[in-house]
């Protein structure tokens, strides 16, 4: 965890611009570069890149805020306890759901598209006995 205030992912430097396909006048060459277009501009790994580290950019935010508040053991606190949640197993013939690391992620009050279209009702039928005999090898 390195401490950051940082909000929004930090972007990367920026591979193309006009200078790169200007002509002598300064202007975009536009018959040996083609049509200017904003996803040729934005083409790479930039956005991808902010995408991928977006919650991992508020998590960092959240932990150096807990630290500077209640002091550096309470960011290595709650990273303990994640690591200790995230390692327990499921019961078997339930779905898989870590509910206790959703809580301790801040995700336990919001609505994802997992929550209405991946239940009960989609996955096998519950039979925790058979489940349990299996895991036993009874």
């Amino acid at each position: 965890m390195e401490p950051s205030y940082r909000i929004v992912p930090h972007t990367q430097t920026k591979t193309a611009s006009i200078n790169d396909t200007a002509g002598s006048l300064g202007l975009h060459d536009t018959f040996q570069y083609g049509l200017r277009s904003i996803a040729t501009e934005t083409r790479g790994a930039e956005f991808e890149n902010r995408i991928a580290k977006w919650e991992e950019t508020q998590d960092n935010a959240r932990l150096t805020m807990l630290a500077n508040v209640y002091g550096p053991h309470a960011p290595m606190r709650l990273l303990m306890e994640r690591q200790i949640v995230s390692a327990n197993s499921h019961m078997p013939g339930m779905p898989q759901s870590n509910i206790h690391l959703d809580i301790l992620m801040g995700r336990d009050e919001t609505l994802d598209p997992a929550d209405f279209f991946l239940g009960m009702e989609s996955g096998p039928p519950l039979n925790i006995h058979n489940e349990m005999e299996r895991k036993l090898r009874l």
